[in-house]
Formats: structure tokens, C-alpha cells, sequence
């Protein structure tokens, strides 16, 4: 079962998306568990994660995505800097729960690396090259600065994902982990929708974007970022991250529940 995997853990799974700060340890164990399930049969694992209410309910209140505002500035900086450290504690909490399980993790918060927003930022990703068996380097969805006269915007976990995914030699496997539905439905979620197995560019669906609290584009930026990444990667796929058991039936019998992304 070895393979190079990215698997991008959603803030809407880690965390409870509209409480402020609150973590789903329970679902962030399981996770753990399983990560540490498919590192001990020799595959090499990329951690990203989203932010979920550690990052975007401060970043909506002040506007951090559209940069910086004069009138606004010395609050919107304020936000910058408890963002981050409440990214970094997020991400703390699953560096602890990662050992518990007994891996050893690397984080590398994009705010010390990382320049400019969207699928064209600057930074280096030679770092995430790792072998099985070494440390699992991990990063994040974070306010990063620019070049340009916004100073600072949000550098989206999914734009992560691309360039990791498609930069980083040998990637088998690039999964997207969601906490509300099985994987992409063709209506959104509570609204009777039903999974669609397969999905490309054309394929139709209906989505609603949470605007008032997600900030980085919601499904269709990670939809828009899959299908780039199919591309170059076999297996993308949308899944369920409450049933992450089904990560393992995909490394090992090459189906599982959740939706397959191919480039169209």
C-alpha cells in the first residue's frame, strides 16, 4: 500500500465551523488513528488543514481576504496577529494528536514561508518532500503578506493543496476531507442531495457557498483546485473525513465511498 497521499483535513470537519475556536477532537483522533493505520503499511503522508472557527470568523468580522483597509488597519492588523496564533494553536492540537498515535510531525505555518494569495503564491515546497518513516510535515489555510499594496490576504488550504499536489514529486493520491456529506452531492447538504461518484468539470451541481462565515471560496474553489489536480495525480478524490476508515479501502482496493475527481 505505499503511496505518497495529500490529504487536505477541512476546517468544517476539525472544527465546529460556526463556534468560535472549537475543536472536534473526537473526529481529529479518528483521523489520527487512521493516518497512523497507513504511515505503519510505508506510505509517506502531507498533512494540509483549513481553518475552520479558529481562522474565519475573525477573518470575516475584519475583512482580512480583501486586504488591508486604512480605516480599519490597526484592527485588521490586531486580527492578523491573533489569526495566526490561533491557526498555530489549532494546529497544535493535531501535531498532539498525531503523537499520541505515535508520529512525529513538522508544521510549517505559511505566514513564515509563504507570499502572496491564490494558486500563484511564492514559497518554497522543497520541505514537504518526505520519505516514509520521517516526520509528517503539516501546514494550513493562513494570513499570509503580499507584495502589493493589499500587505496581507488568506492563503486558502485548497490553493495549498494544488501546488503540493502537483509539485511535490510521486503524489499517488490527493484527498479532500469534508465534514458534512459523503462527498460531492448534486444538491447541497440537507437539502436532499445525492452523491455523485464521479466528477469533472462539466458535470452539474448545485452549491451554496456559507459566505457569512467561509472566506476562501468554499466548495467550488475546491472543486475548481481537485479537478487542476487531476491532472497530474491518479486518484482525487472527495470523502467523508467522519468515516476516515474509507482512506485505508482506497489505498487498498482502489474504491471507496466519496467522489472521484478526474480533469474532464
Amino acid at each position: 500500500m505505499s503511496a505518497r497521499v495529500v490529504i487536505k483535513l477541512g476546517g468544517g470537519l476539525i472544527t465546529k465551523k460556526d463556534s468560535f475556536k472549537s475543536f472536534n477532537s473526537d473526529i481529529v483522533k479518528s483521523l489520527c488513528e487512521v493516518i497512523a493505520n497507513i504511515v505503519s503499511e510505508g506510505s509517506s503522508i502531507i498533512i494540509v488543514h483549513g481553518a475552520g472557527s479558529f481562522g474565519h470568523i475573525l477573518a470575516k468580522e475584519w475583512r482580512i481576504a480583501e486586504g488591508c483597509d486604512p480605516e480599519i488597519s490597526t484592527e485588521q492588523k490586531d486580527a492578523v496577529d491573533r489569526i495566526r496564533s490561533d491557526m498555530r494553536e489549532l494546529d497544535s492540537l493535531i501535531v498532539d494528536e498525531l503523537f499520541k498515535q505515535g508520529l512525529r510531525s513538522e508544521s510549517f505555518p505559511p505566514s513564515d514561508w509563504a507570499t502572496g494569495v491564490g494558486r500563484n503564491f511564492k514559497g518554497c515546497l522543497e520541505k514537504f518532500e518526505r520519505s516514509s518513516g520521517e516526520d509528517i510535515p503539516i501546514t494550513f489555510g493562513d494570513v499570509v503578506n503580499t507584495a502589493d499594496e493589499k500587505e496581507f490576504g488568506i492563503l486558502s488550504g485548497d490553493d495549498l493543496m494544488l501546488r503540493l499536489s502537483t509539485e511535490v514529486p510521486d503524489v499517488t493520491h490527493s484527498i479532500f476531507l469534508i465534514g458534512d456529506a459523503p462527498g460531492v452531492l448534486d444538491r447541497p447538504p440537507g437539502k436532499g442531495g445525492e452523491l455523485v461518484p464521479i466528477w469533472s468539470p462539466s458535470t452539474e451541481i448545485s452549491s451554496v457557498h456559507h459566505s457569512e462565515i467561509d472566506v476562501t471560496g468554499g466548495i467550488r474553489l475546491k472543486l475548481d483546485r481537485a479537478a487542476e489536480i487531476a491532472k497530474n495525480v491518479g486518484e482525487v478524490w472527495v470523502m467523508d473525513g467522519r468515516a476516515p476508515q474509507r482512506i485505508q479501502e482506497l489505498l487498498i482496493s482502489g474504491e471507496t465511498i466519496g467522489t472521484k475527481i478526474v480533469a474532464g
